[in-house]
């Protein structure tokens, strides 16, 4: 990941105009947790937005299996996994699975990427798949933050090799996730929001908040003009393609419970104006 030239510093989550807002796209990973945990008051939040009437979508590089479990179970109206490659959505006949690429597509990525990532993981000590992986559909993931200790330098090191194979690798807070195909996080998330809504989301659309934590979040951060950071995106700032434009005081679930309280301050502020 190259360094910035100048660190752009976000501004405080107070100066953000949330007055059209009508949904929340949220990473999960350092976003939602805390700690790697998924705290009661955090799933409260995720209830508040939902009981208001807002959308709230998760956004994740976690695999298809914890993706159809989210959906299933927590207080959400989709879930985009596998940073984009694909996403469920409930549908008049439940619960509704979509692929960002054609199965033949997928099938003949899924056998070469399964051979890149093989090879690069020889060449890293201590390199693995993660746990995990075992339930992807599209991508795979190389801990190094989570049962893994590869630290700064030897996730580089993973993203740089599988770049040099013409692989995607972009770092979670947890994970090098890695996939071959057109797709990111930002390119799910439009498709979501025309295949469950019938809408077209527009460049610097305000009418919906993305919030994250880490590199993978960069083309959300830079397509939404209400992207916001938990605090604990300022480790990254100076290393990630787009940062944030607003930020959190607190970190990881913290983070989203303050966004989830002042959005919905907002919204009943703006009910009794009107």
């Amino acid at each position: 990941m190259p360094a910035s030239s100048k660190v752009v510093t976000p501004r405080p989550l107070r100066e953000a105009d949330l007055s059209r807002v009508e949904g929340v796209f949220t990473d999960v990973d350092g976003t939602l947790t805390t700690g790697h945990k998924l705290r009661s008051d955090t799933v409260r939040a995720l209830e508040r937005l939902s009981d208001s009437g807002l959308r709230v979508v998760l956004v994740s590089g976690r695999p298809a299996g914890w993706g159809e479990a989210w959906a299933r179970q927590l207080p959400v109206d989709g879930v985009i996994v596998e940073n984009g490659g694909l996403f469920f959505l409930r549908g008049k006949r439940g619960l509704r699975k979509v692929y960002l690429e054609a199965p033949a597509e997928r099938v003949a990525n899924r056998r070469r990427l399964q051979a890149e990532v093989a090879r690069v993981l020889k060449q890293v000590p201590g390199a693995r798949l993660s746990v995990d992986s075992a339930y992807t559909e599209v991508d795979l993931a190389v801990d190094y933050n989570e049962e893994a200790r590869l630290g700064e330098e030897g996730a580089a090191r993973i993203e740089s090799l599988l770049h040099a194979r013409g692989v995607t690798a972009v770092r979670s807070s947890v994970h090098v996730n890695c996939w071959l195909g057109r797709f990111d996080k930002l390119s799910a998330t439009r498709r979501f929001a025309r295949v469950a809504w019938g809408e077209k989301l527009e460049p610097r659309d305000g009418r919906y908040v993305y919030v994250g934590d880490s590199f993978n979040d960069a083309p959300m951060f830079q397509a939404f003009e209400l992207g916001v950071g938990v605090a604990n995106v300022r480790a990254v700032l100076d290393r990630i393609d787009a940062p944030p434009a607003f930020i959190t005081r607190a970190a990881e679930g913290k983070g989203f419970e303050e966004l989830a309280r002042t959005l919905l301050a907002r919204r009943s502020r703006r009910a009794r104006e009107e």
